[in-house]
């Protein structure tokens, strides 16, 4: 085990856990008197279904009608609103991450929180982040499907894995009969942004324990700009009053975007104790984005004239510059295939296949290569990045019925084997060319996002074996512990063993104390070990355009510069918290945590080719995938709902609270040894975020009013001396909505985020390129958002 076995004994001895003592009085308490911790959860443990007040560790749960009050049908929207330590980025002009929005649980990495829909994992994308992270894109999961979604906030290697360092993310897909039909038009309050939602979901029952569900969602959203005019634009209009400059000549703001999502959740009954389930999820999209806009008078390593093509400027394409435009287009598809049984009423099986694939294409409009002179296209198709998942699991479940102990000991065992394989196609050819222009100075690959190479392309895969066992024995009637451990075998590098020790004590059945102490770790993907890439960007001073690489770890050159294997990141979690619920409605939960998380993946510090090494690409720096930083998170949750009557209506009140401070405590490169990036690091994030809702219903009328209030954090200011960093201060926002069931199928809804329209402080970083609002924002900064929503339930 990872973790200090005294500090485990100590902790499970301050916080002993008790069985469900309130169960038989919540299950027939009248529905008025049911409070918020009465929901049941699967999440966490792999016994029966708790309710929230009685888990060993604390898990939200979110239902479906909480679900659909936010206005967005992105996962990682909804989920950022009701979820204060989960921040979401817009990152506009942030090549894929504009599409694939990295998210943090708890301020850690994105790929620190696990995915699961209905219990089984779900697959990566393709997109690795900034920092390497590979995280599951959370938008591609349709909000119709869902009946409810379970955040577990603890450490959960132990008995889910790896990745599960910060938490589990557990959706669980709806299988209640009748049809849905759901219909929803939005726009921001400058007259962009233009958005259409449409959802449909019909469920049928399929004998008397058995169901099919199916489900479809189409989004449309048009694109948004809060720009203001690049100054060498203005200057360069003011130079050639025979042009006309668009204005502006690029767009900081969200992209283009249409996506389709669909599937379905089944589970048939094969005889008494057997049943078949499974399901489908399938989505598609497609979006474009702009990038930098080139100048002619600025950018010499596209608008010269050169003796290899003496007749030849790029300014007969682009007289005015211009802005390539970055698309992607996305498939993604997650299927499950399972049977579970008895072998008699204690003992339970179940064995399953699940595949999950990923699969971007990248394209660029609006561009050339410039070592290619007249030659070169205007539109590349730059290649495409794919991540497939095929897993298979066996888990049995054994309630041991021990005469000493007032219940069973829940006993559960099982199995899982799980190949990834990541892979690299190339792109056109002319996307990664380096034309006989280069040697003139002429930038080679398509300007903006050079293409994949032959060179980079290929396909990697890594398979892993694990075994798990967690034991949850009820010593009294208030006081139950757990014990969880699993040992995972990996095809790259190697193994890992790690536990977990949880401990609660029911002081009554209003009033209850929870801790836990675990290990984790995060295993690196194929994607990261060996895949490259290749990026171009603008130099913030002089406004040239640069080309770096990212080399796998293991790339001859980059074990040159001082690349080593990538290991596993290693994690000990600590949380202890309280929980109550009261006859009156009111209830909630305050838990403390402590994360401490070694050899954190990163990107190494830029390095200069050393001369004399063959640099076929040109580029201007590399980098590589490394075990950079050690960090440790320290933070506390607080929740408190009160459910009750107001006047002649029925009043809901939740209020939420994150606080989280994430610091970096060693290593020997690039965050680690950088100041500025790690102050960016550890203060990017706000340390605080909360969300207070207020919800209340009278007859067909119902109001939702939610406050959202970001900390502040900080930001680089771009001065490359003198004050190097903002700080943007703490925002608030306001979000009102109204709905009205005007028959028993139909409501209207109506209603707008950031009511007050409130924007945040400007940014000076990228200010001169037209940028007026932090890229790197943790909320949206484009301003009021209103809109309509039709619901037909029958």
């Amino acid at each position: 085990m990872k973790y200090n076995a005294l500090a485990a004994a100590a902790l499970l001895a301050l916080f002993p856990l008790a069985p469900n003592s309130a169960r038989a009085q919540s299950a027939s308490a009248p529905a008025d008197d049911v409070t918020s911790l009465d929901a049941m959860v699967v999440t966490g443990s792999r016994g029966s279904s708790r309710t929230q007040f009685d888990t060993l560790v604390p898990v939200d749960v979110f239902s479906a009608e909480e679900i659909q009050a936010v206005e967005s049908t992105d996962l990682n929207d909804v989920l950022a609103q009701l979820v204060p330590s989960f921040v979401v980025q817009r990152l506009p002009m942030a090549d894929g991450l504009v599409f694939v929005r990295p998210a943090s649980l708890r301020g850690l990495s994105p790929d620190h929180a696990l995915v699961l829909v209905n219990g089984r994992r779900f697959h990566r994308t393709a997109l690795l982040g900034s920092r390497g992270a590979q995280a599951p894109d959370l938008s591609q999961i349709p909000t119709a499907a869902i009946e409810r979604i379970e955040v577990l906030r603890d450490g959960a290697s132990a008995q889910y894995g790896s990745d599960a360092i910060a938490g589990v993310i557990n959706i669980i897909l709806s299988d209640d009969s009748g049809t849905e039909l759901t219909a929803q038009l939005s726009e921001y309050a400058e007259g962009d942004g233009f958005a259409q939602q449409y959802g449909a979901r019909h469920g049928i029952a399929l004998g008397d324990y058995g169901h099919l569900s199916m489900f479809a969602e189409i989004a449309r959203s048009d694109a948004t700009s809060r720009t203001r005019q690049r100054a060498d634009a203005i200057a360069f209009q003011q130079d050639h009053p025979e042009l006309d400059v668009p204005d502006p000549v690029q767009r900081w703001g969200q992209p283009d975007l249409e996506s389709v999502r669909g599937g379905f959740d089944a589970r048939v009954p094969l005889t008494q104790t057997v049943a078949l389930y499974g399901y489908a999820l399938l989505g598609t999209s497609e979006g474009f984005s702009d990038f930098n806009w080139r100048n002619p008078d600025g950018t010499a390593s596209v608008y010269s004239d050169t003796d290899v093509f003496p007749d030849w400027n790029a300014s007969e394409i682009y007289p005015v510059g211009f802005s390539p435009r970055y698309g992607m287009e996305q498939e993604d598809l997650q299927t499950v295939v399972g049977l579970s049984g008895e072998f008699n009423p204690d003992f339970t099986w179940d064995v399953s296949a699940s595949y999950g694939s990923n699969d971007i294409d990248f394209f660029l409009d609006n561009s050339i290569n410039a070592s290619l002179g007249p030659e070169s296209p205007t539109g590349f198709w730059l290649g495409r990045l794919s991540q497939d998942e095929l897993d298979f699991n066996a888990d049995f479940v054994y309630a041991w019925a021990v005469d000493a102990l007032p219940l069973p000991v829940n006993i559960a065992f099982g199995a899982e084997h799980r190949t990834e394989t990541y892979g690299i196609t190339a792109g056109d050819p002319a996307s990664y060319a380096v034309g006989p222009g280069a040697v003139a100075g002429l930038a080679p690959n398509a300007n903006g996002a050079p293409g994949f190479s032959t060179q980079q392309a290929g396909e990697w895969d890594q398979t892993s074996s694990a075994a798990y066992l967690d034991v949850e024995v009820p010593l009294t009637e208030r006081w139950n512990v757990g014990a969880a451990a699993r040992y995972e075998d990996y095809s790259e590098f190697g193994n890992s063993l790690d536990g977990k020790l949880s401990s609660r004590f029911e002081f009554n059945d209003h009033v209850a104390l929870r801790g836990s102490i675990s290990s984790g770790f995060r295993a690196p993907t194929p994607g990261q070990l060996y895949a490259t890439s290749t990026t171009q960007g603008l130099d913030t001073n002089t406004l040239q355009v640069f080309t770096s690489g990212r080399l796998s770890p293991s790339d001859p050159i980059a074990r040159m510069l001082g690349a080593t294997p990538l290991t596993p990141e290693e994690s000990r979690s600590v949380t202890a918290g309280l929980a109550w619920q009261s006859g009156n409605g009111f209830s909630g939960s305050i838990d403390l945590y402590d994360i401490e998380v070694t050899d954190r993946f990163s990107t190494s510090q830029s390095f200069q080719i050393p001369d004399g090494v063959p640099n076929p690409n040109q580029y201007t720096s590399v980098s590589f995938f490394t075990n950079d930083f050690d960090t440790t998170t320290r933070g506390i949750d607080i929740v408190a709902t009160w459910r009750g009557s107001l006047g002649p209506g029925r009043l809901g009140t939740t209020l939420a609270w994150n606080y989280n401070k994430t610091e970096v405590d060693g290593g020997d490169t690039g965050v680690a040894s950088n100041e500025t990036q790690r102050v960016i690091f550890e203060r990017r994030i706000p340390r605080q975020k909360a969300t207070w809702t207020h919800t209340w219903e009278q007859g067909d009328w119902s109001l939702l009013g939610r406050v959202r209030h970001y900390g502040s954090w900080t930001d680089s200011s771009g001065n490359a001396d003198g004050d190097i960093f903002q700080r943007f201060g703490a925002e608030t926002l306001l979000d009102l909505a109204v709905s009205w069931r005007a028959t028993e199928m139909l409501t209207l809804r109506a209603g707008a985020d950031n009511v007050l329209d409130s924007y945040p402080d400007e940014a000076t970083f990228q200010a001169s390129r037209g940028l007026i609002y932090s890229r790197n924002a943790p909320y949206d900064t484009d301003g009021r958002n209103v809109y309509a929503q039709l619901r037909v339930a029958f």
